[in-house]
């Protein structure tokens, strides 16, 4: 029996995607508000891009998931290549922002309050990106909010979902148990490595070498951030850090997978750890991009409805506000930058680590 060929508009489903778009203000007995046509296909765009990340970050999920990871394979060229992607994708949502600043409050006024009470807030889809980066509950802004059932809030469908996802492995936890199993400082690599400090605090001749060149670097304004480094990478509470202090310093990562991350940073030129470099720093620059579409989204809100509350019952801007200087999932990653050294002090490796260099582990 002959198939009928392939159609352009079939193959898209053009038909539900273009019939999608039902504006409430055209309903009787509203006036129709030209704008919020706009309003739903941005929200859909954004949607849309939604499940491609979602569709990306479960590929790199599969991979990290594995209990060996090959890095003369494809497997991680090929991660770095879906998070370039999703770089990509929240570049283009970000300067979507824009196209909705094109309608003005008095726009938006015509058909806002047909809104309430769903809100962005409800974008399971969006929750999901964060659950599965790894943002978890405990650390979002007014935790409590997230758990609604409630008008305003998620379905008990959507709610289930979410919980699910938020209760699985994530990238993140994935991600740190990659740079644990990375066997750089194994002692059999480093037997000819001659250490000139000792290693009370490090364990380690490398990292014991490699604190000395950081404290003499430090300034004397940053004198204190080796009491920082101590602490992050080796868990050496000073008796002048206080609750407060330790809690800011505590990360998300275990001290064992920072150290490797930090190594990969400062080793990078070597090729073999070009590719794990770029898959950190892509970590990175996607956390970035998600605080930059939530600031341009806080912008937006306040030139929309200013101090008003949110068409979701939230604070509006207080939420948004809040929600935007919490929500960092990467930001220990970022952060190592505190404890970078000059090209030029980088201690050198041993011999029997460099042949290493390309093991699969």
């Amino acid at each position: 029996m002959s198939q009928n060929p392939m159609y352009y508009g079939t193959y898209l489903q053009l038909e539900k995607v273009l019939d999608a778009q039902h504006p409430v203000s055209f309903n009787e007995p509203n006036q129709p508000a030209h704008d919020e046509m706009l309003f739903i296909i941005i929200h859909q765009a954004y949607e849309l891009w939604f499940k491609q990340i979602l569709f990306e970050l479960d590929y790199a999920a599969a991979v990290f998931s594995k209990e060996s990871i090959n890095d003369n394979s494809e497997d991680l060229n090929l991660v770095r290549h879906r998070f370039n992607r999703i770089i990509r994708i929240l570049e283009l949502l970000n300067q979507q922002v824009s196209i909705l600043d094109t309608m003005t409050p008095l726009d938006f006024l015509e058909f806002r309050n047909l809104l309430t009470p769903s809100s962005g807030f409800q974008s399971k889809q969006f929750r999901l990106i964060e659950a599965r980066l790894g943002l978890q509950i405990d650390r979002r802004h007014q935790a409590d909010y997230y758990k609604r059932t409630n008008e305003g809030g998620f379905t008990s469908s959507d709610y289930n979902t979410i919980s699910k996802v938020e209760d699985e492995r994530t990238l993140l936890q994935l991600v740190n148990c990659w740079l644990e199993r990375m066997p750089f400082f194994e002692e059999k690599f480093w037997q000819t490595y001659k250490g000139s400090n000792g290693t009370e605090v490090t364990h380690h001749p490398f990292w014991s070498d490699y604190r000395n060149i950081y404290k003499t670097g430090l300034t004397e304004r940053e004198q204190s951030k080796i009491i920082d480094f101590d602490y992050v990478f080796f868990e050496q509470k000073h008796e002048t850090l206080d609750e407060e202090q330790m809690e800011s310093l505590r990360s998300t990562f275990s001290p064992k997978a920072l150290r490797t991350a930090l190594f990969i940073m400062l080793y990078r030129d070597f090729p073999v750890f070009q590719t794990s470099y770029q898959i950190l720093d892509s970590l990175i620059e996607i956390d970035h991009l998600l605080s930059s579409w939530r600031h341009k989204h806080l912008i937006m809100v306040r030139r929309m409805i200013g101090m008003r509350v949110g068409t979701g019952n939230t604070s509006g801007r207080g939420y948004l506000e809040g929600a935007l200087n919490k929500h960092y999932i990467y930001r220990d990653l970022s952060g190592l930058s505190t404890y970078l050294i000059e090209r030029k002090k980088l201690p050198k490796l041993p011999d029997e680590l460099i042949q290493h260099l390309g093991f699969n582990f």
